[in-house]
């Protein structure tokens, strides 16, 4: 089972205590972080090469690793500071202009009522690849010839430009929809073409103006029909499209494909509309033809990652997996052909980034959950799955930078009582000095809040469920207080991490309230075997687990039995609004963010992967639905949502409206107009302000002060 450890009630304030002298009271704008008190800038951190790194503080120093000894970095902070042979290209107007080592930008397209998108530079700097109208193009950047690689784009058929889904859900918001990818010798590029055509319609009203408009996005609701998809490959120089040989007619997922080195052939990733079984195709560029070369099938779903499942070694030989098919996340070495040379890393932990391959040494440099899932730590690994070594130090949470040629490495560590601090080490794990610590000169006469790391037994005895409590900052046992408790709640997304937290919630621990942020089973921190507990039964355990901390908070004479408010957005409103029907009976307040309220108004292929489809699992989508228990609702419920969600549709909130309108029960609604699944910044403001008052009515039960009316 996982390595957490548990903190005894008894012995709450032993690992937290602070040292005498604490008289300090944080202000008001202290206390929301306006201003800064606990901690100080610690500047940052880069490597400038294998054996000296640059510290950005008062100013900018190059440091030499072994003695420690600073050269003062000059140059005239007005120019423009740019590396030898930068080249960037960027949208002005609608075209494409190139900027080369900071000088002026020139444009290369000359088309503004037909907007380029997604303009990426070929690894030789000499092409620029993009989209325009759903048709994928590149220029010559030497003399602005274009070359037009594809002509059937419409409102339905994208050529390397991404259906909602696939951007949302497969390869991922930050490609901003792109769906091209050069091959590294520049000479190919491989796109994916999207056919909407079967795809259903969803409209997004906009209210603006005198007669509004509608915005309509191909969305594929769980069980609808997705988009058909097809690989394809041209030369830049032009070609005709050789397709990657897939029927596009099946009912079937791909994911980021991967270029070997040498360009000879890219690895496509193919999936099942169920997700239970994941291949991978050695695809031909010149053909077509495709290789099956990986197999991997298991009973719950398998993760369709748009990055870090495979990294390439440059020997062009070997790549390396990472997969979770034990029921733990690890990595495997594979050969190019799909032969397994053996697994890196194995147990009953979770790997979570890879962050150096070093191929002269065969050694693979790691992040991972292994001591306890609240924390991180870097690991090395030889290639043949032997020498695993810890490199991170102590019981905090580590993010870490590897110089060139892995002979050192920089950590910022950090844990709930331990601000910020960073240490420059050795690859063999050895501290060779601390660079900073964000701790203020007078940290230890502030009067802050106390917290606390702890495990909730699960009420099956199976997990011991994490949670970081903050108490209120005059916290006594003879008194009683109310809670908040902060979820997210979404499968494998778990929130809780043992990192310092700065002011948050510091404000509402002056106030008398006790915070709380918690984990459930199927959060990660249990590894995929913990997860798969949310097969085709979304809100049930989750909630289950909820219930037992809500009891276990309930069941302690400081915490008031009447006054235990959720709060979450997205999949945490989702859980908040199930907290407030089936589980009524354990929560008193909610304040729900753009909630999913039932399974089949959200898209196919976040869905499917653990639901299946409503055809297939009607009674799981009845039971993980909120409508379904709307009847059972009470307490004091407030629902936020943006009018022009594209995510999660504002018809979730609607519908769960209805349903409680049709009860006459009270509960509160506010819809932020113009914004989308995150609400813009004036709208926050406001929300912030509300929340707030929520607080202050339900829980304080005072009024709300002046100075944030």
């Amino acid at each position: 089972m996982n390595k957490l450890f548990s903190v005894s009630s008894a012995v709450f304030f032993i690992a937290v205590s602070l040292a005498n002298g604490q008289t300090k009271k944080l202000t008001s704008a202290q206390a929301w972080g306006q201003e800064q008190s606990l901690t100080k800038s610690i500047g940052r951190y880069e490597w400038a090469d294998a054996d000296h790194y640059i510290e950005r503080s008062d100013a900018e120093y190059k440091v030499n690793v072994k003695t420690g000894k600073k050269e003062k970095m000059t140059f005239n902070r007005n120019e423009v500071q740019t590396p030898q042979n930068f080249t960037r290209v960027y949208l002005r107007d609608n075209d494409i202009y190139i900027q080369t080592n900071g000088g002026e930008g020139k444009q290369i397209t000359n088309s503004p009522k037909d907007a380029e998108r997604n303009p990426t530079l070929s690894p030789d700097k000499k092409y620029v690849a993009f989209t325009r109208n759903n048709d994928l193009y590149s220029v010559d950047v030497a003399t602005g010839k274009e070359v037009r690689y594809t002509s059937d784009g419409t409102d339905v058929i994208y050529n390397g430009w991404s259906s909602w889904v696939y951007y949302e859900e497969i390869l991922g918001r930050a490609t901003n929809y792109k769906a091209f990818w050069w091959s590294p010798d520049s000479k190919k590029i491989a796109f994916m073409r999207f056919d909407d055509t079967k795809v259903p319609m969803f409209p997004i009203y906009g209210s603006k103006g005198q007669h509004g408009y509608l915005e309509e996005t191909r969305y594929p609701k769980a069980g609808d029909p997705n988009p058909e998809v097809k690989v394809g490959f041209v030369k830049v120089e032009g070609s005709p499209v050789v397709w990657a040989s897939f029927n596009e007619k099946d009912d079937q997922y791909f994911g980021q494909p991967y270029w070997s080195f040498n360009s000879s052939t890219i690895m496509v990733q193919w999936m099942n509309r169920d997700q239970t079984n994941l291949k991978f195709y050695e695809v031909n560029p010149e053909t077509g033809a495709k290789k099956e070369i990986y197999n991997e099938e298991q009973k719950s779903w398998i993760n369709l990652d748009h990055d870090e499942r495979i990294t390439y070694l440059k020997d062009n030989k070997h790549y390396i997996l990472k997969s979770d098919k034990t029921g733990w996340a690890h990595y495997y070495l594979y050969k190019l052909d799909g032969t397994l040379v053996n697994p890196l890393t194995s147990g009953d932990w979770q790997v979570t980034d890879l962050t150096r391959v070093d191929e002269k040494e065969k050694v693979v440099y790691f992040m991972a959950r292994k001591e306890n899932s609240a924390t991180q730590d870097l690991y090395r690994v030889d290639f043949n799955g032997k020498n695993l070594k810890r490199l991170t130090f102590g019981d905090y949470t580590h993010s870490v930078s590897i110089a060139p040629e892995s002979k050192y490495f920089i950590t910022t560590y950090s844990n709930i009582h331990t601000p910020t601090k960073v240490a420059l080490l050795d690859n063999k794990g050895k501290v060779i000095r601390e660079l900073a610590d964000s701790k203020s000169p007078d940290f230890a006469t502030y009067k802050v809040a106390k917290r606390e790391f702890v495990t909730i037994p699960s009420d099956d005895g199976k997990f011991q469920l994490p949670a970081i409590i903050t108490y209120p900052t005059d916290f006594d046992e003879t008194k009683e207080y109310p809670v908040i408790m902060s979820i997210y709640g979404g499968p494998d997304a778990g929130t809780v991490r043992n990192t310092w937290k700065g002011v948050a919630g510091e404000y509402w621990a002056q106030e008398g309230i006790i915070q709380i942020e918690c984990d459930h089973r199927a959060s990660g921190h249990f590894g995929k075997q913990g997860v798969a507990w949310m097969h085709r039964n979304l809100g049930n355990w989750e909630l289950v687990d909820y219930i037992t901390i809500a009891k276990w908070l309930k069941a302690k004479p400081y915490v008031a039995k009447n006054k235990l408010l959720m709060t979450g957005h997205s999949y945490g409103g989702y859980m908040t609004c199930l907290a407030l029907t089936k589980g009524a009976d354990y929560f008193d307040f909610g304040i729900a963010g753009a909630p999913v309220t039932s399974w089949e108004l959200y898209d196919t292929h976040y869905t499917e992967r653990w639901m299946d489809t409503p055809q297939d699992n009607p009674e799981g989508y009845k039971n993980g639905s909120v409508l379904t228990f709307a009847n059972k609702y009470k307490g004091r419920l407030r629902i936020l949502h943006g009018d022009m969600d594209d995510n999660v549709h504002m018809q979730n909130t609607i519908q769960l409206v209805d349903a409680l309108t049709s009860r006459s029960v009270p509960f509160e609604l506010m819809i932020y107009p113009g914004s989308r699944h995150g609400f813009d910044r004036s709208k926050s403001n406001y929300d912030f302000k509300e929340r707030a008052r929520f607080y202050y009515q339900y829980l304080l039960e005072k009024p709300v002060p002046q100075d944030i009316r």
